[in-house]
């Protein structure tokens, strides 16, 4: 190998302008190639390879239900279902009219269906309590039909406090309704009026679950080839829900997220920042190679070779791969880290060997021989490394590994070829000064004299370490690596409470309802389960039941929701004298009444009304009565539902619970136990053991999660027996081969302690630093054993010493540019292996020596 390496550095000396004319026609080539033919996949769901089970079973209901694909999340709040309402019809009405940006819109909460045959869904219970809130309305509610305006309401109110006055009526069960409609007078005397929610006023605890809330769901059109495909889409949706009356007026907010939109903000914060730092990286890189070479002729030849690298690996990986993922977009950052290493050995030993030779071309020689073999196997072993994640099934990862270790076979090439020819036309001087680390000697004698204190105490870390990689968290949720103050993982986190709309729920086919309602029963019995939803639930159970008990709402209730007399026109006069006659009522009851009566407040609210101006009088009656004509016709249509069957249910649920082929598809939810990473593994453990062909999305998370540690076990362990083989065919001895084993497992139990000790969990996008560990660190320590073999006995006092901290420095300044990345799965990719460098670096410039000098002079051969 040696020969070779010294045969290829002379050829390329000889032809310098020649071989840097090949390289140069190439790179241009291959930039050419890849900004042609190398683009960007958004979807992270390719991460992971087709041909897995679960990904077959996800691909599967994909195709079953390609609705739920590719979806932008509209999440419209408001101070009142109404208001909701009103701006979530409004918002959908103006996506619709944009299909510039918007292919479809629906709205799964406001089919005509749960107006109509919405109160049948409810338990019998539930049923009951909500017929109950409606008779008690009836003092309010015959009024208002014929009334449907302040004045009816204040008749209304009037008739209550007669009830009180001559029947001493009880209106506790009153009591809520009554202090909203305070509230609502307080708001109109104050001059600023807020609508009264009727649903509220007339509902019951059961439809007053959690603030009101309203989903729209849109599949935008995608802008292809960028990295954030639906962001026009989202700036659409966002300036349509500013110009909403409600929204400007304070009363609704709009939110977003989704597929779509999660998938951009990940992609977006990799761009975010992207030239500050990239600059800040470039600066940084140039300062370490100064103050490594101290000459431009040095610094320039290397940096060119990087670039030349970099283009020919561009070039491979858009003809290998063709399309870059999430992970895989850190090859770059990673070659220039990794490859720098090679050419700054390689720069430094030349100046080394120029200190007895001084003829750059012989110098050129005896650095071919003496470190072209170290900078090789430290390739080699970096790129098995690499290639180790190819084979796995962690798509991500293994394009990643297999970019970046080709990438090392490249940057090998371009140091031992390129590199040389660019340093013979360059024509660095001889510098003439001794290149060892000002502390080198110092450190040597130390480490020489307290070998076996230093060994004892590596000793007790390496315990330590062990123990911190037994309980290393592993962090299974990819919503984790996702920026957790962004919009779109801020509105998904509000939604997690909420069974329909929870992210980690599990979807299950079965044949027919039959099988649905079975499945379910045995589903809602576990503890991890929150709720159950299948096709099977907008047929519910016990319809006669509650259709009798509707039938019988509608001879009481009906009648008093039936206008029986034109209303009167509602003008400030009249508003006045409805207050005149409400406040004589609630005066005649005034002795009857609780001191803390809401009738009390409503009194003192409608005084502050009637010595105020007509127009706050008439913004009044516009506030109480402007949901009403809806609500009374909600009422209406409830009262009136019809039997629900299969073929009744309408084309929009049908098709989401409803598969083409026929089959019922039931969603189950976890409990808010199941948002860590064990909870939603027994979660999924537990739906599993009832289901076993349960999928969705908190399957697909969990397998994803046992996808990648079997990558990362398969990884390490090919990384291992390759990085050994090498060792043993360039070192042919167990012991030197041993020794730079050791130093690496060494390393990789300190990596654990250093993560435990920083609160850092393993996750889909950092586990690549493990393996990857095991190429740097082989890098290091194999130029300090080499140069043991050779009989040096100063190791950090030497020029590879300072070749390897200069090449730490770069490579540690490559990797932290990624820890500082706005993307929190990529930042924590560079942490860890920022992180696994310092290892790396305290077992080779204070465990390897201590360990070298206890060894002693290695035999020769």
């Amino acid at each position: 190998m040696t020969a070779w390496i010294a045969r290829l550095v002379e050829a390329s000396r000889r032809h310098a302008l020649a071989t840097t004319l090949i390289f140069l026609l190439l790179s241009l080539a291959c930039g050419w190639l890849a900004s042609q033919r190398l683009g960007v996949d958004t979807d992270t769901d390719r991460l992971f390879a087709a041909s897995l089970p679960w990904r077959q079973q996800a691909l599967a209901m994909d195709r079953e239900f390609p609705q739920f694909n590719n979806v932008l999340v509209a999440v419209v709040r408001g101070a009142t279902p109404e208001e909701t309402e009103h701006a979530a019809a409004g918002l959908a009405r103006a996506l619709q009219a944009d299909p510039a940006h918007f292919r479809d819109v629906v709205r799964p909460d406001a089919d005509p269906f749960f107006r109509h045959e919405g109160l049948l869904l409810l338990s019998s219970q539930d049923l009951g309590k909500l017929l109950d809130s409606l008779f008690k309305a009836q003092p309010l509610l015959g009024p208002l039909a014929t009334q449907p305006s302040a004045l009816g309401l204040l008749h209304g109110v009037a008739l209550m406090a007669e009830g009180v006055r001559i029947e001493h009526a009880d209106l506790g069960a009153y009591r809520p309704a009554l202090e909203q409609l305070r509230q609502v007078l307080d708001s109109a005397a104050a001059g600023h009026a807020v609508p009264l929610s009727w649903q509220l006023l007339l509902g019951s605890d059961v439809t007053q679950q959690g603030p009101p809330m309203r989903l729209l769901l849109s599949h935008p059109v995608l802008q292809q080839n960028t990295l954030q495909p639906g962001l026009a889409a989202t700036d659409a949706l966002q300036r349509a829900a500013a110009a909403l009356p409600e929204v400007r007026a304070g009363r609704v907010r709009v939110n977003y997220t989704g597929s779509v939109a999660l998938s951009d903000v990940q992609f977006g914060a990799l761009t975010e920042g992207i030239l500050g730092s990239t600059l800040a990286s470039l600066a940084l890189l140039a300062l370490w190679l100064y103050l490594a070479l101290r000459s431009w002729r040095l610094i320039v030849p290397i940096l060119l070779a990087l670039v030349g690298g970099l283009a020919l690996t561009l070039g491979f990986a858009a003809l290998a791969i063709g399309t870059l993922n999430l992970i895989s977009v850190a090859f770059a950052v990673l070659f220039v880290g990794l490859a720098v290493d090679f050419a700054i050995q390689f720069a430094v030993r030349l100046r080394d060997a120029r200190l007895e030779h001084t003829e750059l071309a012989e110098a050129l020689r005896r650095t071919a021989r003496s470190t072209g073999p170290q900078i090789a196997v430290a390739a080699v072993a970096i790129a098995c490394g690499f290639l180790a994640f190819a084979p796995t099934a962690f798509v991500g990862v293994a394009e990643l590994g297999l970019i970046a270790g080709v990438g090392m076979g490249l940057a090998l090439l371009c140091t031992l070829s390129l590199l040389p020819a660019l340093l013979w036309l360059f024509r660095p001087g001889d510098q003439g000064r001794e290149l060892a680390l000002p502390f080198g000697r110092r450190w040597d004698r130390l480490m020489q004299q307290r070998r076996r204190a230093v060994l004892a105490l590596f000793a007790a870390l390496g315990v330590a370490g062990a123990a911190a990689a037994l309980s290393l968290p592993f962090d299974a949720n990819p919503l984790h690596t996702q920026a957790s103050d962004s919009e779109p993982m801020l509105t998904l986190q509000s939604l997690a409470d909420n069974p329909v709309t929870n992210p980690f729920n599990i979807n299950i086919l079965v044949p027919d309802l039959a099988q649905a309602r079975a499945l379910t029963a045995k589903l809602e019995k576990l503890p991890e389960v929150s709720s159950v939803i299948s096709a099977a639930t907008f047929v519910p159970s016990e319809q006669n039941e509650k259709l009798a008990q509707l039938e019988q709402a509608q001879d009481l209730v009906l009648p008093s929701l039936t206008p029986r007399q034109a209303p009167t026109p509602v003008t400030p006069q009249a508003l006045r004298e409805a207050i005149a006659d409400t406040r004589g009522s609630i005066a005649g009851a005034a002795s009857a009444l609780p001191a803390d009566s809401p009738l009390r407040g409503i009194d003192a609210a409608l005084q502050r009304l009637s010595q105020g101006p007509d127009a706050d009088l008439l913004a009044m009656n516009e506030a109480v009565s402007r949901f009403l004509p809806e609500q009374l016709a909600s009422l209406r249509d409830a009262l009136n539902a019809q039997t629900i069957s299969l073929e009744s249910l309408p084309a929009s649920i049908r098709r989401d619970w409803l598969s083409p082929s026929g089959k019922v598809r039931i969603q189950v939810s976890p409990t808010v136990a199941a948002q860590n990473t064990d909870g939603l593994r027994h979660f999924v453990q537990a739906v599993q053991a009832v289901a076993p062909e349960a999928g969705g999305p908190a399957v697909s998370i969990i397998a994803s999660a046992d996808t990648i540690m079997r990558a990362f076990q398969q990884a390490a362990a090919l990384a291992a027996v390759a990085i050994a083989v090498v060792l043993l065919l360039v070192l042919r001895r167990w012991r030197d081969s041993g020794i730079v084993l050791l130093t690496l497992a060494l390393s990789a139990l300190l990596t654990a302690l250093l993560a435990r000790l920083g609160g850092m969990s393993i996750n889909y996008a950092n586990i690549i630093a493990l393996p990857l560990l095991l190429g740097v660190g082989v890098s290091f320590n194999v130029y300090f054993v080499m140069n043991w073999r050779a009989g040096m006995r100063d190791f950090v006092g030497s020029a590879s010493a300072r070749a390897v901290l200069f090449s730490a420095l770069t490579t540690g300044t490559a990797f932290g540019s990624l820890a500082l990345s706005h993307d929190r799965g990529m930042a924590s990719m560079g942490a860890l292996l920022l992180l696994s460098l310092v290892a790396v670096l305290l077992a080779t410039f204070v465990f390897l020596p201590a360990l070298l000098y206890a060894l002693g002079t290695p035999e020769r051969r």
